[in-house]
């Protein structure tokens, strides 16, 4: 008798598929601001937010560089003191001898 109702129960559920009819498919589009569609070959569509935000990080990135290299130019040119060329021997420099 409990193999009738499981049998009963399945048909109960497959007649339930039947009587709906098919499924609508949901499609879901990205929340919040304007889409703008691809175009082939053509530049994109910048808004007016983007090249503000874009400005915006791109001066503070050349406002951060040149800061730490007004005030930390250790940092770029090294952290030693250059040497001094002219005390250099001919030798050092690679200069052959003038007997050559």
């Amino acid at each position: 008798m409990s193999s009738f109702g499981r049998v009963l129960g399945i048909l109960r559920g497959g007649t339930g598929l039947i009587r709906r009819g098919p499924q609508r498919v949901m499609t879901r589009k990205a929340g919040g601001g304007p889409h703008i569609e691809p175009q082939y070959r053509q530049y994109p569509q910048i808004t007016k937010k983007q090249k503000f935000d874009a400005e915006l990080i791109s001066s503070a990135m050349w406002f951060w560089i040149l800061w730490h290299f007004w005030h930390d130019y250790d940092a770029v040119l090294g952290h030693f003191p250059w040497p001094d060329a002219s005390q250099w021997t001919d030798e050092e420099l690679g200069i052959p001898p003038d007997e050559e």
